[in-house]
């Protein structure tokens, strides 16, 4: 090898090196990685079982198609792991039909199985062309990359610099592959062609520029008597990329080949035959090529030495070939491909689509199931590309329409909005009135793309009314026009818009399935339609394995509403990275929403700002308008209770920009909250009534307005602090008579807190307080139960003393702290001070705490069982009860029931 001594070292090193590592090298087509990763492979061979791979730009649409090359060689080990585990490669084999893994349950499945056959003989995987690799496998192999420190598994991949790919963005070491110094490159040529002309020579090294495989391919294309057309052809080329150039190099050489073997190599091509040694036997089904021997004496084959198949000597070659056939040549070898791939539902349906001009049912089937197959499998993109073919195909238009329709709902939910744009129009035929699914995909882009929360419901209802006339039960297409129609109304809260909806589903009986129902009840009026509400999600999730991804979203939405969130964050967690990765996008930034809110529910806010941002760049970076400012908004309602009140400003006045002119009532709502946080975290109590009072008028709760139940202690507490002691006692007593302490955890929560604020009974006051503070839910909602301790301790210290107020005091001062909402923090440290008490002075038990730790002490003192608590936090009940082993030493306590004394010793130790 020549001029590489630097990439030389870099790869013994990277060898040799202790533990798990991985590196990326990365360089233009022809370059040598090819060489260098045959080179790094030999030198791991012996010490290292080394398993290779190698992406097919045939393959870069199937799922998983990449990871399922690494893990055919290891197939028999797989029945060495769990079955949780196992169940996670179903999806790689194509053995289950049930929903994909997530991309980081399949690669904690792929980590485990890599590291129980590490644990034989340390491992070297290698990936070459790795930019062709489909996005699911890419996503797999980027987060296995990331996780080898301190493993004996090493992976290398091999990259073009000129084709984006998704290894782009996977944070793993690099070495860049350049072109060889210009003596380097004169050596390898003179090696080579040691008898060149002089003239020839030259061009060769002007031309190649330093590129490996041009300076071995151009040789002998310039010395086989085409000299005179060559010469003026490539020295007219400059700045044409060389892989064009060398392609007309192969073209000459595969232009002499008999029909027969150019017919071998181009089905070959087309279905994906591996370029270069060791390529033959990556597993999986592709075609043999046969009586190719003519290829290999032209330099355009080599025969594998492991498997003695026919293989490309290069990717370029394989390009080549296809480029060449006419279109005739190769719609016939398609046809061939999907014949021999019958048993296989993507390949069939991909080579039977290729190889078809006119309509055709049967193949239009075909597509149908190759799309159900990649939706199981985690690739929607590859999904819409096959629905979309298979309408073309369609035989009539009520079938081409359908798809298209199915298409387009499918490239609404990958948040290829301009996509399902053009899928809708592709539908347009003249005479006819809006199709169903087109009426669906126009308003879907027309919300989220502009918020359009006006003119698209009119076409929804008119659409779901005409299907209620005509059909007879419960249709596909009918469930996601109600559901579209639920959404927008979620978003405009108007009332009179909620009341149309509701008389329509009302007319509708069973047509309307019991899960519509629920996106009824919870996205319209919780404090209305929520009794008994959060059963009926529970008993929906509980149908979990069978629900589609989006009905899991929905669910979780209802969730929200009901404020038990929680219960079913860890699955979102799970799952959102795959919907994220591998094409249901808009599915994976609602999750990410559902997450935040979560986070900032149970006081984990520095990870509420990390998933914030990252939604707002997915959802920016897609074109989702309406999610994006959805996402600014809960930015902004987080920083007003951190206190970090310009950029909540900032972000609230981008918000109700531009959803106040469109009517998006949701987002007016929060950004009305935003506004009463921001005030109340500066003390500014008479703008955050005002603010408050916008939202709902005290003493109701304005219907269809989330955000009325929401605000309930905000408009309490902001009333009490300006005067208007009869307006906060209306509100808190309207609370009650609403029955929402019956609707939520929270909502019992803040009502019985803001029934203790309002109290001129004493008696009552504790009464309520009490109720608060043993509530459930309390430790579920630091904050709110923070506010509710420190409003009480105030109360205390005027009608009891400072002593009396100091443990509440205090224990408002540590939840302010730890949460970092810095506006309260300072009015509970000056009421505390007021108390007699060093804001400073906290208890040394206390301090030594974990922020884990006192959370857990909280959520068990409260009376939470360990599986309880674990399930909050998304931790096992074993995790949990080895931090209370901790905690007790700690607080210098032996048993459970002691831990709400303890927790309170802060103040005690003071009072001392």
């Amino acid at each position: 090898m020549v001029g590489r001594d630097g990439e030389q070292r870099v790869l013994s090193a990277f060898v040799a090196a202790a533990g798990g590592r991985a590196l990326v090298l990365r360089g233009e087509t022809g370059v040598g990685k090819s060489a260098l990763l045959d080179h790094v492979s030999d030198l791991a061979q012996e010490e290292h079982w080394v398993i290779k791979a190698v992406g097919v730009e045939a393959e870069s649409d199937l799922p998983l198609a990449g990871l399922h090359q690494f893990l055919y060689p290891l197939f028999p080990y797989i029945e060495g792991l769990d079955a949780g585990h196992r169940a996670a490669f179903d999806a790689v084999f194509g053995h289950h039909e049930g929903r994909p893994p997530s991309v980081m349950a399949l690669g904690i499945a792929v980590l485990d199985l890599l590291s129980l056959v590490a644990s034989h003989k340390p491992l070297l995987l290698v990936l070459d062309d790795g930019q062709w690799l489909d996005a699911a496998s890419a996503e797999v192999c980027g987060f296995v990359g990331r996780r080898l420190t301190g493993s004996s598994m090493k992976l290398v991949v091999g990259l073009r610099s000129e084709v984006p790919s998704r290894f782009d963005t996977a944070g793993l070491p690099e070495l860049p592959v350049t072109a060889l110094p210009e003596e380097a490159a004169a050596h390898v040529l003179d090696l080579h062609y040691p008898q060149l002309d002089g003239q020839i020579r030259q061009m060769v090294l002007d031309e190649a520029q330093g590129n490996p495989l041009a300076l071995l391919e151009l040789p002998p294309y310039l010395s086989v008597g085409h000299l005179g057309h060559s010469a003026e052809g490539l020295s007219g080329h400059h700045g044409v990329p060389l892989p064009l150039r060398l392609q007309r190099v192969y073209g000459t050489r595969i232009e002499l080949l008999g029909d027969a073997v150019r017919g071998e190599l181009l089905r070959g091509a087309l279905d994906g035959v591996g370029a270069g040694p060791g390529t033959a036997g990556t597993g999986g089904s592709r075609y043999r090529m046969r009586d190719a021997d003519e290829a290999v004496a032209a330099g355009l084959l080599d025969i594998d030495p492991v498997s003695g198949d026919f293989v490309f000597r290069h990717p370029l070659i394989r390009s080549t070939v296809v480029q060449m056939a006419t279109p005739n040549q190769r719609r016939a070898a398609h046809a061939a491909l999907a014949r021999v791939h019958r048993e296989d539902v993507e390949r069939h349906a991909t080579h039977l689509a290729a190889s078809t001009i006119d309509p055709d049912e049967q193949v239009a089937v075909a597509l149908e199931r190759a799309a159900d197959s990649a939706t199981r499998r985690g690739g929607a993109t590859a999904a819409v590309g096959w629905l979309t073919r298979a309408a073309e195909l369609s035989e009539g238009h009520e079938d081409r329409s359908r798809r298209l329709g199915d298409a387009a709902f499918v490239a609404g939910h990958a948040a290829l909005l301009d996509q399902a744009r053009q899928l809708v129009h592709a539908d347009v035929a003249p005479g006819r009135g809006d199709s169903p699914a087109s009426v669906l995909t126009s308003a879907y882009v027309a919300l989220y793309e502009d918020g359009d929360v006006r003119s698209a419901p009119r076409q929804v209802l008119a659409a779901i009314e005409t299907l209620r006339d005509e059909a007879g039960e419960a249709s596909e297409g009918l469930g996601r026009l109600v559901n579209l129609l639920l959404a927008i109304n979620q978003y405009a809260s108007d009332d009179a818009g909620w009341k149309r909806t509701h008389e329509l589903l009302g007319s509708m009986g069973d047509l309307i399935t019991p899960r519509s129902l629920i996106y009824q009840d919870a996205w319209s009026d919780v404090v209305r339609r929520g009794t008994g509400l959060h059963r009926r999600v529970e008993d929906a999730f509980a149908e979990l394995p069978a629900l589609e991804p989006w009905d899991v979203t929905r669910l979780a939405v209802a969730a929200y509403h009901v404020d038990t969130l929680s219960h079913y964050r860890h699955f979102l967690q799970r799952t959102v990275d795959r919907e994220v990765a591998t094409g249901a996008v808009a599915n994976g930034m609602t999750m990410l929403h559902l997450i935040m809110l979560d986070q900032m529910a149970v006081g984990e806010w520095d990870e509420a700002e990390r998933t914030g941002r990252r939604v707002l760049e997915l959802t920016s970076s897609h074109g989702h308008v309406l999610f994006a400012h959805h996402s600014r908004a809960y930015l902004a309602l987080l920083a007003a209770m951190r206190g970090q009140l310009d950029r909540a400003r900032e972000l609230q006045a981008a918000v109700d920009a531009w959803a106040r002119p469109r009517g998006v009532g949701f987002l007016t709502q929060i950004a009305d909250a935003v506004g009463t946080a921001a005030a109340l975290s500066e003390g500014d109590y008479e703008a955050a009534y005002l603010y408050a009072i916008g939202i709902t008028p005290p003493g109701a709760f304005t219907p269809s307005t989330h955000q009325a139940s929401r605000t309930l202690l905000d408009l309490v507490e902001a009333a009490v602090h300006t005067g208007r002691s009869e307006q906060a006692r209306r509100h808190a007593l309207a609370a009650r008579e609403a029955g929402l302490p019956d609707i939520s955890p929270r909502l019992a929560l803040i009502t019985y807190g803001a029934l203790s604020m309002t109290a001129t009974d004493e008696k009552e006051a504790a009464e309520m307080f009490a109720r608060a503070e043993t509530h459930p839910g309390g430790a579920t909602f630091p904050f709110e139960l923070a506010r509710i301790r420190l409003a009480h301790g105030i109360r205390l210290r005027h009608t009891h003393g400072p002593k009396a107020a100091r443990q509440l005091l205090s224990r408002a001062v540590d939840c302010f702290e730890r949460l970092g909402a810095a506006g309260w923090t300072e009015r509970a440290q000056a009421e505390l001070r007021a108390s007699g008490v060093s804001a400073r002075a906290t208890s040394a038990h206390l301090a030594s705490l974990t922020w884990q730790e006192r959370r857990i002490a909280d959520l068990a003192a409260g009376g939470l069982t360990n599986k309880e608590i674990g399930e909050r936090m998304h931790l096992s009940p074993r995790t949990v009860s080895s931090h209370l082993y901790r905690v007790f030493p700690k607080l210098g306590i032996t048993t459970r029931a002691a831990l709400r004394d303890a927790l309170g010793k802060t103040s005690e130790d003071q009072d001392r």
